[in-house]
């Protein structure tokens, strides 16, 4: 059996932990304002220690964490006191309760935190919740993340393998591009920074700026077949070793096999695919692989197959299917069926099949990268690539962004597992 008490404001609003203490409420609707006092009673002057008179007193509002679906407002009641002996005056400061001039208590700005964090919500929602602003929840949430978290030194411990790749911020301007960075090492994969611009310098000065431990403990990047990604890698840090992983190398086969399905729709019809068209019919059935093909579409694909003008089409198709099987099987006989692809490009796919020409030329560059990932399995940028589809998600939550600086740290807070930092403060 429980040992109840009588109902506190102090003890349910956790106000003796602010310096604060109830001394009255008004309760309309969904809003409960609570009228408090500074318990510091101290009311010597602070330069000649005699007793102050109070002069005025004035109320600063609060934000405060919600109960339930009532938004909770403090109201502290701030005394301004007047020194009869050296006429000097001095207000109660409420440093307890809130940080300089916010408008939100020390708990309203982490329950803010921890909403945008761990719950995944909205500003728009969160600024709901609490009948405020969304600008003073937006300024809070970016300030306390920063500091609280990205600031935390230990975020970059133990990092031994990353992934880096682009990332569309923005589908207008410039400067949509971005860089992210992301941990590897461990699962669930987490972001690690986001810088913007794509290129080899973004890349290599982002490594450049971080602590020599950081950059001497890596010892895998995974990547796309950007060259400009793989250059700074190799210049920056040289003992680590670079992989192409499977997801990208897959999807530029599959890229290809696309390519060249279009081009024979061209050059035997005159025009692009559309209903009715056999290649234009079996563009997705192309991309699955073999073993999850139904008779049904086995039958569609060889019916397009037997002809003798799409033999071009079925020379890809084989080198899409055999590269999914290298990565299916176990990391020595798939590397031993990758080496034998990257061969066999190299001295027996004609020069009339263009599709494969390109591609011969970007494996025969990173074939080194592709083959180590059968020596380091798991290193994949799959997971990379998740943190994408996560940050397109946070574009939707917040119904997109105009504020690349506020992207880029709203960006870190929602993919960059900070809930883990988070948690000795909650």
């Amino acid at each position: 059996m429980h040992n109840f008490t009588p109902p506190c404001l102090d003890t349910t609003l956790r106000l003796d932990e602010l310096g604060l203490t109830a001394i009255g409420q008004h309760h309309t609707g969904r809003h409960l304002t609570v009228l408090c006092l500074i318990t510091d009673g101290n009311a010597d002057c602070p330069e000649c220690q005699a007793p102050g008179r109070v002069r005025s007193t004035r109320i600063r509002r609060l934000v405060h964490p919600p109960i339930g679906l009532t938004a909770v407002t403090l109201a502290i009641r701030i005394r301004t006191y007047a020194c009869l002996s050296c006429d000097r005056r001095w207000s109660q400061s409420p440093s307890k309760a809130c940080v300089g001039r916010s408008k939100l208590s020390r708990p309203a700005r982490l329950w803010a935190l921890k909403s945008v964090v761990v719950d995944k919500m909205s500003i728009h929602a969160i600024a709901k919740n609490l009948a405020t602003s969304w600008n003073t929840v937006c300024s809070a949430v970016l300030d306390l993340g920063r500091t609280l978290l990205l600031a935390d030194a230990t975020r970059l411990d133990g990092v031994t393998t990353i992934g880096v790749d682009e990332h569309c911020w923005s589908h207008r301007g410039l400067d949509r591009w971005v860089t992210v960075i992301v941990d590897l090492t461990n699962r669930p994969a987490r972001l690690i920074d986001i810088v913007p611009g794509r290129s080899a310098d973004v890349f290599s000065d982002w490594l450049n700026n971080q602590p020599d431990d950081f950059r001497t403990g890596i010892a895998h990047v995974a990547m796309d077949a950007f060259a400009g990604y793989k250059k700074a890698a190799t210049e920056v840090v040289p003992d680590a070793v670079t992989v192409m992983d499977p997801f990208h190398v897959v999807a530029l086969v599959g890229t290809k096999l696309d390519e060249t399905r279009r081009r024979l729709q061209t050059e035997l019809h005159g025009r692009r695919g559309r209903s009715g068209d056999d290649l234009y019919g079996i563009r997705k059935t192309i991309r699955t692989r073999v073993g999850l093909l139904s008779e049904k579409q086995k039958h569609r694909l060889n019916t397009v197959f037997v002809a003798d003008n799409h033999a071009a089409l079925v020379v890809c198709w084989q080198f899409y299917q055999d590269t999914i099987k290298a990565y299916a099987a176990g990391p020595k006989k798939g590397k031993t069926i990758m080496a034998g692809l990257i061969d066999k490009l190299a001295d027996t796919i004609p020069d009339e099949l263009k599709e494969l020409r390109s591609l011969r030329t970007t494996f025969q560059r990173r074939r080194t990268d592709i083959l180590a990932y059968f020596d380091h399995p798991g290193t994949s940028n799959g997971p990379t690539e998740a943190i994408n589809g996560r940050l397109e998600h946070l574009r939707g939550i917040a119904l997109g962004f105009r504020n690349r600086g506020n992207y880029l740290i709203r960006s870190l807070l929602h993919a960059g597992g900070m809930g883990r930092l988070l948690q000795p403060y909650l």
